[in-house]
């Protein structure tokens, strides 16, 4: 089954086509990477999928239903989650704290939040085995989320999009930011998620990429260039042109 999908997905600013008729399709327990030079569309196509942007054209399926229409918050109760390029996180909070507020969101509960603590004992403890697989230490789940290194802050905004139990987990850039050291680790902490958790990246950093993906759609201009396995996209000519095309003119 489908788990996400697009169909001539379209948008338009003014006179310019940011992404261009683009069809995508990821399988259920996909591990499915989008890349592209500066420019191809990439952000654009996520805020669509999102529904942060509306289409000019086309339309968006989550699970073979249509949702094109639904903005972020309705795709989000329907199974659909993201991560951002630049962290969304409270600095005061711990990844503890952080992720407990985000399960109490999930399940309605947030009018709750100051309540004796032993009320919220299940969902701490939820919180606790979210981050505990994602190689969260005890010291780090009760550190302020400003003193973790970068790497980390990262990888706490994965945990709580999983708070929400999403079917379908949007990657912008996860490791934007993040020195070459951590990097691995978010990437490795991403790629040990259940299959019931459908993975769609966004990146540039193409080592992690083809580490991580099982199947990559490359973007240019806007409009898909060509789709395939790692191993295909890494000898296709194409790509090789608009990468070595984007050096040029960078």
């Amino acid at each position: 089954m489908t788990a996400l999908s697009t169909e001539a997905l379209t948008r338009d600013f003014g006179g310019f086509r940011a992404v261009a008729g683009v069809d995508l399709a990821l399988a259920e327990g996909a591990r499915h990477a989008v890349i592209g030079p500066n420019g191809a569309g990439k952000t654009t196509l996520v805020n669509l999928l999102t529904g942060a942007l509306r289409p000019t054209a086309g339309r968006v399926l989550l699970g073979g239903e249509e949702v094109t229409a639904l903005p972020m918050h309705a795709r989000v109760k329907r199974g659909l989650a993201r991560t951002f390029q630049i962290n969304q996180l409270f600095p005061e909070f711990t990844p503890e704290q952080a992720v407990t507020l985000a399960l109490l969101e999930r399940e309605g509960l947030t009018g709750r939040w100051w309540r004796p603590v032993a009320a919220h004992a299940a969902v701490r403890a939820e919180a606790r085995a979210l981050l505990d697989s994602l190689r969260f230490t005890a010291t780090e789940m009760r550190a302020e989320t400003h003193s973790l290194p970068y790497g980390r802050q990262r990888l706490l905004e994965i945990a709580l999009a999983l708070a929400l139990k999403p079917r379908v987990l949007l990657l912008d850039e996860p490791a934007a930011g993040v020195p070459p050291g951590e990097s691995r680790a978010v990437l490795d902490a991403v790629a040990a998620l259940p299959r019931d958790v459908t993975v769609l990246l966004i990146e540039h950093d193409m080592d992690l990429v083809f580490r991580f993906a099982e199947r990559i759609t490359v973007l240019a201009q806007g409009a898909v260039l060509v789709e395939g396995p790692p191993a295909e996209i890494a000898r296709d000519p194409r790509v090789r042109e608009v990468y070595l095309g984007e050096a040029a003119h960078g």
